[in-house]
């Protein structure tokens, strides 16, 4: 079960500093970190809507908490919230593909970005809201929309490596083409790949590698989105257990009324073994158009990805075969998660590529304009502007490339990063698009330019497949469990102080260099390149004191922790900053060990991305510390409280009518 609570705890940092100096050393050691209560773990329905079912979101480490406690976790996002340096997944940078494979990527690469760039209309699809025909055909063609089918079930058979480097492309020129292949591929069809038993993925996978099937994905309702748990559409089984009855519809289903195959979730009751009481439980299906009773809407009008199909998917008395059940019964929540978490990396992926396209724009504008007798690329302000640019662009890249090439050498948490990945791409996106209309000025405003168009797509991506609201608050809380787990093992060692003295030494020894603002002895020397020694202590101690103020937090707020949005938030910003100045420095010193060409700009995007994450994390730190934070804070939730009971602002006009 997800963290819900934790209980309150003294402040282990305040005892360390209180040591009786009568007792021996086994003592000492033990009396250091008795005050530290067992942070009893609880769980809630609504906290786990909240979060997404944290326990059904990658590996079962995520839900078994005993077992996390005895096994170590590999994952580098995991671990800095407790303060330590986990490079097992971060150093060095994936090298994912072996030759065969870098080959045959080699040979897609050319012609798919070809295609988009000769064959493909980003504008006359946006202004006919649907993909081109010719353009539809030509994908299938390409077998695009089967990228990770395994070749002997007619696709492609492609590692998430390179279907990142195919997204990348699709991003760089069509972002409303882009969701007609995801929406299909990474979402649709995924649960049957992920989850499927052999029967239904030779059924079903084969037609839709070649798109003669399209696949969507049917999980938001009218009165769930954020809150999965809250879902209205039932499945119920027959009484002879060979089929349910589905009722229920869905919203806002990208590919909706062009789908013939549907992974739809529904509630479906069970029996508790415990009690033996009815209760719904989500599960997984997969229903075909064919089966009767599944009809579509019109196609929504949306501000953005015009050329994508979205539509509301209704589901009548609809006869589901029991062997159309995806994953086990009772586990539609496993099922959904693992999906998404599983996808997020080639939205940053195809986001990295559409930043690409943006900056060529920006910076083809900047070589060529004058103004006060100069190219405007000489001056200060554009300078600043196209490096941020680049900068983000670096970083969402190397992120996305590091959590495909973990998920290609069998990594099993990834979770907190694929969340993260999700999170800074969606936002790094949209701010270098909005400074390229800026750099371009006047230009940039004009419909011909695209970048209007590219706006409208791009706002979307903050919003589906996870908010980036609530993915902050998963990235903080999954974080806050792991170290809330570390506490709990602490626990246990009390049991055995004299067995255990070497362990607790450690911790405590820890704690008080981190309280006088010491090294706790982090280090990533050896691990990057020289060149970079300096990013890499600016990352290390910025990981030793976020590990000090969550601990703090986790101390201070106790079972309140999952109410605190204002101090979630801004934990996941420092946890988002973190990982994104550890992708840097991976690819960077990747760059410098092999001598590339592009090292020393490289080493520059990486050092000045490490120098004012170091300063974010430390302000956000340092804010979140503040006592007079908590007043902010306070603020903040009565001066939303009072515009939500006046139905809008409060303040009368400022000339009185």
């Amino acid at each position: 079960m997800l963290l819900r609570k934790l209980s309150q705890s003294s402040a282990l940092c305040g005892s360390i500093l209180r040591i009786p100096p009568g007792l021996s050393r086994g003592q000492r050691h033990a009396g250091a970190v008795v005050a530290v209560q067992n942070p009893r773990l609880y769980a809630s329905q609504a906290a786990e809507a909240v979060l997404e079912k944290t326990a059904a979101v990658g590996s079962d480490a995520a839900a078994k908490v005993d077992k996390t406690v005895s096994t170590e976790s590999k994952s580098y996002a995991v671990n800095i919230f407790k303060g330590q340096i986990a490079t097992a997944q971060v150093f060095p940078f994936p090298s994912a593909l072996n030759e065969e494979q870098e080959q045959f990527l080699r040979e897609l690469v050319g012609p798919v970005d070809k295609f988009f760039l000769e064959v493909n209309d980003a504008a006359k699809n946006d202004s006919l809201e649907k993909v081109e025909d010719d353009t539809m055909q030509g994908l299938k063609e390409m077998g695009a929309f089967g990228l990770q089918v395994p070749s002997d079930l007619g696709g492609l058979g492609l590692s998430n490596t390179q279907y990142a480097r195919l997204v990348e492309i699709v991003g760089t020129y069509d972002l409303g083409v882009g969701i007609t292949l995801g929406a299909h591929q990474s979402i649709g069809f995924k649960g049957i790949l992920l989850f499927g038993n052999p029967a239904q993925k030779a059924k079903y996978l084969p037609k839709l590698a070649t798109a003669e099937t399209i696949a969507a994905f049917c999980l938001t309702e009218p009165a769930s989105g954020s809150d999965a748990a809250s879902i209205k559409t039932t499945a119920v089984q027959s009484p002879c257990g060979k089929f349910f009855t589905l009722n229920g519809s869905k919203i806002w289903i990208s590919n909706g009324g062009l789908a013939e195959i549907f992974t739809v979730f529904a509630k479906t009751p069970m029996k508790d073994p415990k009690t033996g009481e009815m209760k719904d439980k989500i599960s997984a299906f997969v229903v075909e158009r064919s089966f009767g009773g599944v009809t579509s809407g019109p196609p929504e009008k949306k501000m953005g990805i015009k050329a994508s199909n979205t539509a509301e998917v209704y589901f009548d008395n609809v006869r589901v075969p029991a062997d159309c059940l995806l994953g086990e019964l009772g586990e539609g929540f496993k099922v959904a998660m693992n999906i998404l978490n599983n996808g997020r990396f080639g939205m940053a992926a195809a986001l990295s590529g559409t930043m690409k396209g943006v900056i060529s724009k920006a910076v083809d504008h900047a070589a060529n304009r004058t103004q006060f007798g100069n190219k405007i690329h000489n001056y200060g302000v554009i300078q600043e502007k196209v490096a941020r640019m680049a900068m983000l662009q670096y970083v969402t890249e190397s992120m996305a490339y590091m959590i495909s090439g973990n998920m290609d050498s069998g990594a099993k948490e990834f979770q907190i990063e694929a969340a993260i990945s999700k999170i800074f791409a969606s936002e790094a996106a949209w701010t270098v698009t909005d400074e390229c209309v800026q750099v371009m000025g006047g230009m940039g405003y004009m419909k011909d330019t695209g970048l209007e168009r590219v706006m409208r797509d791009l706002r979307i991506f903050r919003i589906f497949e996870g908010t980036n609201d609530i993915l902050r608050l998963f990235v903080a809380l999954n974080g806050f469990q792991n170290a809330g787990n570390q506490l709990k093992s602490l626990q246990k060692a009390l049991k055995n102080p004299i067995g255990n003295a070497g362990m607790l030494a450690g911790e405590i020894t820890k704690r008080v260099k981190r309280k006088a603002g010491l090294s706790t002895g982090l280090t990533l020397q050896g691990t990057v390149h020289p060149e970079l020694a300096h990013s890499g202590e600016l990352t290390t101690k910025a990981i030793e004191q976020f590990g000090g103020v969550t601990e703090e937090l986790l101390l201070k707020h106790g079972k309140k922790i999952i109410d605190e949005q204002f101090v979630l938030s801004r934990v996941a910003d420092c946890a988002i900053d973190l990982y994104a100045m550890v992708v840097v420095l991976s690819r960077a010193s990747r760059a410098l060990s092999q001598g590339s060409a592009t090292a020393q700009h490289e080493k520059m995007l990486c050092d000045t991305w490490c120098e004012e994450a170091h300063d974010r994390i430390l302000r956000d730190i340092k804010s979140l510390r503040s006592s007079q934070s908590g007043q902010l804070f306070k603020n903040m939730r009565a001066i939303s409280a009072a515009v939500v009971e006046n139905g809008g602002v409060v303040a009368p006009p400022a000339l009185g009518f």
